[in-house]
């Protein structure tokens, strides 16, 4: 790649993925580890993005800390223009219309204000839940609906630049994901962060790779993932493929979602191993990523943040994925039929009662009938595992798979 493609293709920034997901993390840990280079902080905490979808919202009580994870599977920037051809073609991720803007990753980090063990939730992407003011939908979906309905609105006033609507969109859409994610856990979002595609192969690349195992080999030429079995670092194109891929995983998309959850563990492992603190061109590019790739919301303290959040590093972070109760079909489209009392419980003793659900969370969402009366909607069995657990499951949601001592999780 030329030094102008190179040049271009850096510059422009995008929101995103977790996430990725899952750039906080090293956000966060950058402030840790650079704790006494106050300009570091200073220049990454200003450089970054930075939304209002979260002003008035109530927080969560004792200290603790619940951040939303937000994965865009979209191909354009923050002014809504399609990435360089070049950048597209190394994502493997086809032309800038596909994916639109839909929250392909989901992870609420909750973070105790007790010190305690950060658990990292995974929301499936196809969980067909109640969209305040949709109805049900999968939760995926609800970003890019008010997105679009906000653009319709300003443009029926109106509203003709392109920006302006992008950005006001933009705003509505992180809104309505960050209602609808509070309301279906039943718990408070403090902060959220917020990348696209691209993200995932800038932090991978700004990382020099990022450790993950694979139990088999595996190659799909829809992801472009083509890699051995057993510990690998993958470059950013190779990351990318590594959290996209779904096609020829026993699970599909709930496979795809410990993708992501290893690819969260083999970053923060690289972030604690590699030099990435004392290296200055390591932390520049790493800050350059952060300043390219991420939005999050105003006025977020990360350096308070980070003196509470030591135990994110060392792989001491317990994944989970949210059960799925069966799958079924909704408008043509397939879905997860997911029991929402269930899930509340579940995030209920996991993380403490002590943290309830904010008010500007439908009340209806607590009460809807699961599964949806539709015919078209109707649950089929899961597969013969649980999709949220091997054959011979542990406790209710909880990953399978042995961390190995790097902090990297195995998975297939």
């Amino acid at each position: 790649m030329s030094a102008q493609r190179r040049k271009t293709s850096r510059r422009r920034p995008s929101p995103r993925r977790l996430g990725r997901t899952l750039l906080i993390t090293g956000c966060a840990l950058t402030v840790m580890a650079g704790g006494t280079a106050w300009y570091v902080y200073r220049d990454l905490a200003s450089s970054i993005g930075s939304s209002k979808a979260l002003e008035g919202a109530e927080k969560s009580a004792h200290g603790d800390v619940n951040i939303l994870l937000m994965g865009l599977d979209s191909r354009r920037d923050q002014n809504g223009d399609p990435l360089p051809e070049e950048v597209l073609d190394q994502l493997h991720a086809g032309s800038s219309d596909i994916g639109g803007y839909n929250a392909n990753t989901l992870i609420l980090l909750h973070v105790p204000g007790d010190g305690g063990r950060a658990q990292a939730f995974s929301i499936p992407r196809d969980d067909f839940v109640d969209i305040p003011g949709r109805g049900k939908d999968k939760i995926k979906k609800a970003y890019g609906l008010a997105k679009a309905a906000r653009e319709d609105q300003l443009s029926a006033q109106g509203v003709r630049d392109r920006r302006r609507l992008e950005q006001e969109g933009r705003e509505a859409g992180r809104r309505a994901q960050i209602d609808t994610v509070r309301g279906f856990l039943g718990v408070p979002v403090d902060h959220f962060a917020e990348l696209n595609l691209a993200g995932f192969y800038h932090l991978a690349d700004a990382l020099d790779g990022v450790p993950v195992c694979l139990k088999k080999p595996v190659k799909d030429r829809y992801s472009g993932a083509d890699f051995p079995a057993g510990r690998q670092t993958l470059n950013g194109r190779q990351s990318l493929a590594f959290v996209r891929q779904r096609h020829g995983l026993a699970m599909g998309d709930l496979d795809r979602t410990k993708r992501q959850q290893a690819f969260l563990a083999g970053a923060t492992q690289k972030l604690n191993s590699a030099g990435t603190f004392t290296d200055p061109v390591k932390l520049l590019r790493l800050i350059d990523t952060a300043r390219e790739d991420v939005v999050t919301d105003a006025g977020w303290d990360l350096l308070g943040f980070v003196k509470q959040a030591k135990n994110l590093s060392g792989g001491k972070v317990r994944f989970t994925t949210l059960p799925v109760e069966g799958f079924g079909r909704n408008h043509g489209e397939d879905i997860n039929v997911v029991d929402d009392m269930k899930i509340k419980r579940l995030i209920a003793e996991q993380i403490g009662p002590q943290t309830t659900a904010t008010p500007s969370a439908p009340s209806a969402m607590s009460s809807a009938p699961l599964p949806p009366s539709s015919p078209s909607a109707s649950p089929s069995s899961p597969p013969s595992a649980s999709p949220s657990s091997p054959p011979s499951p542990p406790s209710p949601g909880e990953e399978p798979g042995t961390i190995d001592g790097g902090g990297v999780p195995c998975v297939d």
